[in-house]
């Protein structure tokens, strides 16, 4: 299949260039090319230094039939639900399935080998998939370069504001969608569970020359952290804390508070985390248990010390009157 779809996409290769690209011995690709045209695959090679095996012209659409929401989908036909969220559930199906049928008989054997043996699943542990009721609407404003309004809430003021947009792309992250869109703001990342609404608009835009999605994300993981932490914690953590810390904090905090470990004389160790706000933080904090304390700064500090009386205020005495 990757050679048909080679000759398919770049036309003429030599023997010696499908060897280096799919990284296999010449010798293989003379005994693959002998099984493709034992398996009735319209495959001709010619001699000499512009020769080369090529596939009989038209034969592209006999290989897979593939329909333009085929093609859309075929990326997706590994990841069934991703492909069911985007509405392109039954279409990634069918995709599937002709491609499937164009394989030789032992290639088939092979797939549904793959195909019984891997499983991907995306969300994260302890977490259910979110509801994203506009989703369907995103993609296909996605792929007709259609505008949008969205009514969308974020964390920051004010909570609910109302954007039109050009919707680039969308991208599965975790578990979890997020629209990449332009906007008057600039390029801009939406969460589409935190779509409450979307109107379709008339109008159409065009793509900048040269966005490349994929690119974008990496840029934006890459910057992620540094736009979301706007200050910084200081803690005493005991040697469990120190050895469980990785479990409790984000990944980035992690590394932060590794990096700036400073051991004191009791054996507990003194840390600096970023974090987004003092309000934030503390679920978080709470969940380290005894085995941490809040140095600073001062609002957190009491933030936590608040919080533990009002926590020890509840459940001193005897606890609610029973019937």
């Amino acid at each position: 299949m990757s050679v048909l779809l080679l000759l398919q996409t770049r036309g003429r290769m030599t023997a010696r260039e499908l060897a280096e690209t799919l990284e296999v011995s010449v010798r293989t690709i003379y005994r693959d090319m002998e099984s493709l045209v034992a398996s009735g695959i319209p495959l001709y090679g010619e001699a000499g230094p512009d020769g080369g095996y090529h596939l009989l012209e038209g034969y592209r659409t006999r290989l897979t039939g593939l329909t333009a929401d085929e093609a859309r989908a075929l990326f997706l036909t590994g990841l069934p639900g991703a492909a069911a969220d985007l509405g392109l559930g039954a279409v990634a199906a069918g995709t599937q399935l002709k491609l499937t049928a164009a394989l030789p008989p032992e290639m088939r054997e092979r797939a549904e080998q793959s195909r019984q043996r891997i499983h991907i699943d995306i969300p994260g542990w302890y977490q259910d998939s979110e509801e994203t009721p506009w989703l369907s609407a995103v993609a296909s404003a996605v792929w007709n370069q259609q505008q949008v309004r969205i009514r969308y809430e974020r964390w920051a003021t004010p909570h609910e504001v109302i954007r039109t947009v050009d919707p680039y792309g969308v991208v599965l992250k975790a578990g979890r969608w997020y629209l990449v869109a332009g906007s008057a703001q600039g390029v801009r990342t939406y969460r589409v569970s935190r779509i409450t609404e979307l109107e379709p608009l008339a109008e159409t835009f065009t793509r900048p020359a040269g966005f490349d999605l994929a690119a974008h994300w990496r840029e934006y993981l890459a910057t992620f952290d540094a736009r979301r932490y706007h200050d910084q914690a200081v803690l005493r953590l005991s040697p469990g804390a120190v050895a469980d810390i990785g479990q409790v904090l984000e990944a980035a905090a992690a590394r932060a508070a590794e990096d700036s470990a400073a051991p004191e004389p009791d054996g507990w160790t003194r840390v600096v985390v970023p974090i987004e706000s003092a309000e934030r933080a503390l679920p978080t904090l709470l969940s380290l248990g005894l085995g941490a304390e809040v140095v600073g700064p001062p609002e957190l500090r009491e933030r936590m010390r608040a919080t533990l009386a009002g926590m020890l205020a509840r459940y001193e005495g005897d606890g609610p009157a029973q019937e």
